[in-house]
């Protein structure tokens, strides 16, 4: 990730261009351009060889206009404070889009689960826990997985916040195992949401999905789903991109008749690392990282990291590409975005495109906080349902007034906020 590239002002920049066009006044603005909170703490923890090492955690709070936070909790080495206000602010616009009744909070320990035990590890998300107490649960913000963090991670961090309130709160935390009070079609949900979004787009250029094709950039939980449905679907996907932890570099894995899924799976650890030298024995091509980026396909689908499609790098998409639709979160830079425009590539926004996750959460937790489960097909007609209708509303808005999707998105997302918060008297 470039040194020079920060997430949060790159999405106040996002704000601030669609804030001017609803002509939002100053107060409001400078509302929603910041957290409402943020908790930033030290975790200290002892390590399996008997030191102590300490480690830096947060949580923000964007906005609670609409209904209490919601948002993932990150563990990596490179995280900071920015990226996780970025975030929580991305959370309210995504929950907002979609119209589920909650707002955006993010939090994150700077931390490399690789370099950690599983009691490390577990220790952490206890620690993390009683830092916030007081400033989560189901009625104020509730945490779920994101980068490098699972269900095992969120049960630690539920039991841990059942201890110190007293009770039993499975809405406390989403993204829990089936198990103890998750839903089932979580695991599914963000991948197959990229594609619902994709098969809408799709449908309304006239293009059959069927005989589609397709790179992704990533080969964790939201590519992987994303592959598996666009495959269902009829469509190719021939080339993924991973990170390999064993030297720190990414590479892209290519087969031009269609990568095998299930195979890949089966080569990959639990980090989303493809196994590069058995991929290769299989016949994969192995090429540089962004070679993802360079396919001739119609669809690509950045579903890493922020900040992987820039204006260095977004003349290299190939002409033929017709929808990039953003698994992740911020990968797309504004610069980038104004090559896109002129390329007359149809961009589905990150917190429209990757939407499904933060619903399903809020699935698992009204099941939780009604202790009445629904069968995984009612989950995903449910999910596919809330997605459709948002991409539809979206889309119409922009081809109405003649906007770029992203901003489109934003205007609705941003008008909805700011009418609780003018609702509520804050501005």
């Amino acid at each position: 990730m470039s040194k020079e590239f920060n997430a949060f002002e790159m999405a106040q920049r996002q704000f601030d261009a669609v804030a001017e066009k609803l002509q939002l006044g100053e107060g409001m603005r400078e509302l929603l351009r910041w957290p409402q909170r943020e908790y930033h703490f030290t975790i200290p923890i002892k390590m399996d060889d008997g030191s102590v090492k300490v480690f830096k955690g947060f949580r923000v709070q964007h906005s609670d206009a609409r209904g209490p936070c919601k948002g993932g909790i990150r563990f990596h080495p490179q995280e900071t404070i920015d990226t996780v206000r970025a975030l929580a602010t991305w959370m309210t616009w995504k929950c907002a889009v979609v119209d589920i009744p909650l707002g955006g909070g993010k939090g994150g320990v700077i931390c490399d689960p690789h370099d950690l035990s599983a009691r490390e590890q577990e220790q952490i998300c206890r620690n993390w826990v009683r830092q916030v107490a007081r400033n989560i649960g189901p009625v104020q913000d509730v945490p779920a997985p994101d980068v490098m963090t699972n269900p095992q991670h969120m049960v630690w961090m539920m039991d841990e916040y059942e201890k110190i309130t007293g009770g039993h709160f499975p809405g406390a935390i989403t993204g829990k195992p089936v198990e103890l009070g998750g839903s089932l079609g979580r695991t599914e949900a963000t991948g197959y949401g990229v594609i619902y979004t994709v098969r809408e787009a799709l449908k309304r250029m006239n293009i059959p999905i069927k005989g589609i094709k397709a790179s992704l950039q990533g080969f964790g939980n939201v590519a992987q789903y994303a592959a598996k449905l666009l495959i269902d679907l009829g469509g190719t996907v021939v080339a993924v991109s991973s990170w390999d932890n064993t030297d720190y570099k990414a590479y892209t894995f290519r087969n031009l008749e269609g990568i095998d899924v299930d195979f890949l799976l089966s080569i990959t650890d639990r980090f989303g690392t493809v196994d590069k030298t058995k991929a290769a024995e299989a016949g994969y091509e192995v090429l540089d990282a962004e070679a993802w980026l360079e396919q001739d396909v119609e669809i690509l689908i950045p579903a890493a990291l922020e900040n992987q499609v820039t204006g260095e790098n977004a003349h290299k998409i190939h002409d033929n590409v017709k929808i990039l639709s953003e698994g992740a979160n911020g990968p797309t830079t504004p610069e980038a975005d104004e090559i896109l425009k002129e390329k007359g590539i149809f961009v589905i926004p990150d917190f429209l495109a990757n939407a499904g996750g933060v619903t399903c959460s809020y699935f698992e937790q009204v099941q939780c906080n009604t202790n009445f489960f629904w069968p995984k097909e009612e989950v995903l007609e449910r999910l596919d349902q809330k997605m459709t209708l948002a991409f539809h509303a979206v889309t119409d808005l922009a081809e109405e007034t003649d906007e770029f999707m992203r901003d489109a998105a934003y205007m609705i997302a941003i008008q909805r906020v700011a009418t609780a918060c003018h609702l509520r008297g804050w501005a």
